[in-house]
């Protein structure tokens, strides 16, 4: 009787280890499912690449943009170029007018929304927000500053130069006269989500 018994007792906590482990073992196994579960919906909130290709808003931190610096960024599959004008570059563009095809952005009013149709086509007239390909055939310029040669001319005051087909855009996006380019360089929808960080890709209600 006395070795039946402890053989009982032995069972029975065998099956209790066992109770124990399935237990522990379930748990964990639904763990792991719940996080799986929820790690595609997580991701599912970050925008893809293919959602940034097709216009996606993207998010540009200008907080250690300095003076003369850029930032390029690729919205919809196109550069885009966040520049942090000088006071210098910003007085200058008030004097290029006679120099330009189209100071005002009059005669191509969709190359920038409504709150960018000024002399320095931006929100804050500090920072440049453009999409950086060339009005003519879609090339890129390359940024020259002000100190630049003078092949480009008496007037030239720093801006973007095509080494495509030779078009010239100042400091603002603007399209100097004789060039093959027809037009102002494109300003993006964009707004501020804060003091340092621009939302490229969609206009703000206080934009509107």
């Amino acid at each position: 009787m006395s070795d039946r018994g402890n053989s009982l007792v032995s069972e029975d906590e065998i099956d209790k280890d066992r109770r124990r482990f399935l237990i522990t073992t379930t748990a964990g196994v639904g763990t792991v499912g719940a996080i799986g579960a929820a790690l595609p919906f997580v991701l599912s909130l970050q925008p893809s690449e293919r959602a940034k290709a097709i216009g996606a808003p993207i998010e540009v931190d200008i907080s250690k943009l300095e003076p003369g610096q850029r930032i390029i960024e690729t919205w919809r599959g196109q550069p885009v170029w966040v520049m942090r004008r000088t006071e210098e570059t910003l007085k200058d563009l008030e004097s290029m007018g006679d120099f330009l095809r189209d100071p005002k952005s009059d005669v191509h009013r969709e190359q920038q929304p409504p709150y960018a149709k000024n002399i320095a086509r931006a929100i804050k007239p500090e920072y440049l927000v453009i999409i950086g390909v060339c009005t003519h055939l879609g090339c890129s310029p390359t940024y020259l500053p002000k100190d630049t040669p003078s092949t480009l001319g008496g007037e030239w005051k720093g801006g973007f130069f095509c080494p495509c087909h030779g078009s010239k855009f100042d400091l603002a996006g603007r399209v100097f006269k004789g060039v093959p380019a027809p037009s102002n360089m494109v300003v993006p929808p964009y707004h501020y989500l804060t003091d340092t960080l621009i939302l490229v890709g969609e206009d703000g209600d206080a934009n509107s």
